[in-house]
Order: C-alpha cells, then sequence, then structure tokens
C-alpha cells in the first residue's frame, strides 16, 4: 500500500535515522480495541509511548495491560523506495482491508482503514454535524461525552 507524500514527510520527520538513511520506518498498532482500525506511529511517538509505559511501576497491572496491548501488538516496517509497505495479512484482516485504504491524521499518530469501512463510519459519526468542532477545543468535556 503506498503511503502519501504528506504522511511520509511526517513520518521522516520523526524518524532519528532520517535523512541519513532516506526510508522511514514507522511503527503499527493493532488489535481488537482499536475498533475498526489501525494506529501508525512515527518511531519518536512510539519511544515516546515506551518511555511512558517504563515509567509504570514494575509488574503493576498497568504496565502489564499497557505493554500487552500497546508493546505486544506493535509491528515496526519501513517504507520502501517507492513510498509503500507491505501490511502483513493478519493485520488486512484485522480491519477488513480488502480494496482501497483510508489514513486520516490524528495528530500524533495516523489511523489506517478499509475505505468502505471508513466510510460507513464517518457517516455515523456525521450524525452530529451541527456541532461546530472546534467547541471540542473549548471544553473539558466534549460535546456528546456526557
Amino acid at each position: 500500500m503506498s503511503i502519501p507524500a504528506d504522511f511520509r514527510a511526517v513520518l521522516s520527520d520523526g524518524d532519528p535515522r532520517c535523512p541519513e538513511n532516506p526510508l522511514p520506518r514507522l511503527v503499527v498498532l493493532h488489535g481488537s480495541h482499536l475498533e475498526g482500525c489501525l494506529h501508525v506511529y512515527t518511531i519518536e511517538a512510539m519511544t515516546e509511548i515506551e518511555e511512558g509505559i517504563k515509567k509504570l511501576p514494575r509488574g503493576s497491572v498497568a504496565r502489564k495491560k499497557a505493554s500487552r496491548k500497546i508493546l505486544g501488538k506493535s509491528w515496526e516496517t519501513e517504507v520502501d523506495k517507492d513510498g509503500r509497505i507491505v501490511l502483513p495479512q493478519r493485520l488486512r484482516e484485522q480491519i477488513g482491508l480488502t480494496g482501497l485504504a483510508t489514513m486520516t491524521a490524528m495528530g500524533d499518530y495516523f489511523e489506517l482503514w478499509d475505505a468502505d469501512t471508513y466510510e460507513r463510519f464517518e457517516a455515523e459519526e456525521d450524525d452530529d454535524d451541527d456541532i461546530d468542532p472546534l467547541l471540542y477545543l473549548d471544553s473539558t468535556q466534549p460535546p456528546g461525552d456526557d
């Protein structure tokens, strides 16, 4: 699958090996807790997450759960010279990816969806079209989260 140029630039910026090595790495987070999509992180973002996990007390339930659901459900790969990655079949199956993929920016990561699934998901989210999304930034409790 081809990674859009804008996303490749972010991946390059977030990989300490770049620009010496022009092929940026990325980390794909998977697991049933992601509800229909995969999360894709830069190397630097995943390093921050790993550091956060290491700060949890050794042997704690929180550290074990975070390690299993994040570190145990991550896959690192590299973008090839043509700007593509080969997503393993098990990850494609997890999100029902059979045709086109959709990638959507989420700030410090991006989501990877089957295009048809994302279209349905987005249609469901559009139920609150009358809410200005900037309101989410001005409140400690976003509209609809009560």
